[in-house]
């Protein structure tokens, strides 16, 4: 099981120095990828009454790709989306960004990809909101086309491509597209189409019904369910207890990757973040993480 590190987004700041100093330190620790989430504008409450979602215009989010051409440079860790909000973006440009990401990582990037939540963010990007995850399913085929084949004629119900291609192709023919989901829809569309998912729950009763969905929706699709990578997630707010007994559950449950997210514990700049995620590797046994 590969153990990666999110990169903290909301408390991280702007300070690309800031920035370059995380990266190496999750590197450095033995950390196995990196992990962004994902929004390009926040709502200002003050023009939405009773808002109420976890960001809003004052939360910090760079954006994924452009970060991730930054890290590319300075890593030699996988570069992971959890999760680009899809149906809100142009989905040839997103072939694009992320074939430029995957020549820059050697192949060394996994795209995952989800609905959203956030009405204000779709109308700022000039895209529908309602019908996002009737969208995503055709979205996923033309990237997987578009990262394979030099010339590119698709005809869909939302996605229209005429004789055209990206040049150069990237690395990894197609790119691996994970899910992440928590409907039952979105579960069983997962399992239908993905490479892998990300899970919204923690190891439990609600985790278990998520994966024999995902299942179902494998085998609805004639797919081998064994065949479909799961990154879980543990949250350093928790406990290095916690987290530490947390991740050897998700072995159990035969996770493939799972990463280790900082925000939301309290740290204060950016060594906090570090020191929570050493805690963390040295907990485990992560080898880089064995001496202070």
């Amino acid at each position: 099981m590969r153990i990666g590190a999110v990169f903290p987004q909301t408390e991280i700041g702007s300070d690309p120095v800031v920035v370059r100093a995380w990266a190496a330190a999750a590197e450095e620790l033995g950390y196995q990828h990196i992990l962004a989430y994902d929004h390009v504008v926040g709502a200002d409450p003050a023009g939405h009454p009773g808002w109420s979602g976890p960001y809003d215009v004052d939360s910090t989010f760079h954006e994924p790709f452009v970060l991730f051409g930054y890290l590319a440079a300075i890593t030699s860790l996988e570069l992971v989306t959890n999760v680009i909000i899809l149906p809100q973006r142009q989905t040839a440009l997103v072939a694009k960004q992320a074939a430029e990401v995957d020549l820059l990582t050697g192949g060394r990037t996994r795209i995952g990809v989800g609905l959203g939540w956030n009405p204000v963010e779709y109308q700022a990007l000039g895209k529908p909101f309602t019908d996002r995850g009737r969208r995503l399913g055709e979205q996923v085929e033309l990237l997987r086309r578009l990262w394979t084949e030099r010339s590119v004629t698709f005809s869909g119900e939302y996605e229209q491509v005429t004789a055209a291609g990206l040049a150069p192709l990237p690395v990894q023919r197609p790119i691996p597209v994970w899910f992440g989901a928590s409907s039952p829809p979105a579960l069983r569309r997962a399992g239908q189409l993905a490479d892998g998912w990300f899970p919204q729950h923690r190891p439990g009763p609600a985790l278990d019904e998520a994966i024999a969905l995902v299942r179902a929706g494998a085998e609805a699709a004639g797919r081998e369910p064994a065949s479909l990578g799961m990154e879980g997630r543990v949250a350093a707010s928790a406990g290095v207890d916690t987290a530490a007994a947390e991740i050897a559950a998700w072995r159990e449950l035969g996770a493939s990757h799972v990463g280790v997210n900082t925000m939301g514990a309290g740290a204060v700049g950016v060594d906090q973040h570090i020191r929570a995620l050493f805690e963390i590797a040295q907990a485990i046994g992560l080898p880089r993480a064995e001496v202070d």
